[in-house]
């Protein structure tokens, strides 16, 4: 009886502390835009208030009139790392070296392009061109710099195509070897498409992300635009933040990046973190 009832008891035990296993122990990373109007003001007083919440992990899409040598050194002062490196398509294309100097000085392994210009609305002939540069782009920043390119969708790439989107055609037709996507997950539900299958169907492909919510009852389109009041924080909005958040870990992506681009974000990004803390596996 004695050894029935231990067993039994060490049985919910094992219940209970598999139930309370975090979804994301981790910290997230966090993009520099969300705190773009902070930075433009105190660059070091912004990332001693980014490292007080946790965050050591940035993606940076902007030197706010800094040197790559200059951050990365209050980087390095602060314990903190700049894992991925934003930059506008234009410089991409013409100033690669500049870009992957500047990407290699902050330490990030990642390159990544958020917009294209003047491709909207998206079509099959411009999604073919895309995939054409994303392919030498990649090509590039992984051989002669060891660097690997990541695109950001953004809203527009979801144009019905066949049995998919202009989104799957740009996927089908790059080099899984050199071209990357970073996952924004809003922009990926805003016009439509479901974050969660895309991690499933992608799989590997899929290195980075940023997580973000979308304020309910908000209606998307292939704009690729909305207010910037329309991020919330994340599990108030419309996403299913944990059904992606765990295909995120299951597809093997490597930084989970917050972005909230609203001007609500003293309050907002501390709410994010804690519910990410929320989560536990299912």
């Amino acid at each position: 009886m004695f050894r029935f009832i231990l067993a039994t008891l060490t049985c919910l035990t094992l219940t209970v502390a598999h139930a309370a296993e975090p979804l994301f122990p981790e910290m997230p990373g966090m993009v520099s835009y969300t705190y773009r109007n902070e930075f433009a003001k105190d660059f070091e007083g912004t990332l001693d208030t980014i490292k007080s919440l946790g965050i050591t992990d940035m993606e940076f899409s902007n030197l706010f009139g800094k040197t790559a040598a200059e951050i990365r050194k209050q980087l390095d002062a602060r314990g903190m790392v700049c894992s991925s490196f934003g930059v506008s398509y234009p410089d991409l294309r013409t100033k690669t070296n500049e870009v992957a100097a500047n990407a290699k000085t902050l330490g990030a392994k990642y390159v990544r392009v958020a917009w294209i210009p003047d491709r909207q609305p998206f079509t099959l002939e411009l999604a073919e061109e895309t995939t054409r540069e994303f392919n030498e782009i990649g090509r590039r920043l992984k051989n002669e710099f060891d660097l690997t390119f990541c695109y950001h969708n953004h809203g527009y790439e979801f144009v019905p195509y066949g049995d998919g989107t202009l989104f799957d055609v740009l996927m089908a037709q790059t080099n899984p070897k050199d071209v990357f996507i970073e996952l924004d997950i809003l922009w990926a539900y805003f016009p439509g498409a479901d974050p969660v299958q895309i991690l499933e169907k992608y799989g590997d492909r899929i290195k980075l992300m940023h997580v973000k919510d979308l304020k309910k009852g908000v209606k998307g389109d292939l704009s690729g635009k909305t207010p910037v009041e329309n991020d919330v924080a994340l599990g108030t909005g419309q996403l299913d933040i944990p059904a992606i958040i765990a295909a995120g870990k299951k597809a093997g992506v490597e930084h989970f990046y917050i972005e909230d681009e609203s001007p609500n974000i003293a309050t907002q990004v501390p709410q994010s973190i804690a519910y990410l803390k929320s989560l536990v596996k299912p």
